[in-house]
């Protein structure tokens, strides 16, 4: 059971969701949505581990 993985069906879930904001709700709760799921990734991965790292988020130029 351990073997299923989360990140596709999170994103899929992600997507239905947006998708029905946008269909049902217009532009505006789309981005609310859109808005409001940036920000519980986030305090979700400072509740997961403790402290959240974008580093490797930004393009680092050489």
């Amino acid at each position: 059971m351990n073997n299923i993985p989360v990140l596709p069906l999170v994103g899929m879930a992600t997507g239905i969701i947006l998708g029905l904001a946008g269909a049902f709700g217009g532009l505006g709760a789309f981005l609310l949505v859109l808005v409001l799921g940036a920000i519980g990734l986030l305090v979700g991965r400072i509740v997961e581990m403790g402290e959240v790292d974008l580093s490797h988020l930004m393009a680092r130029r050489r």
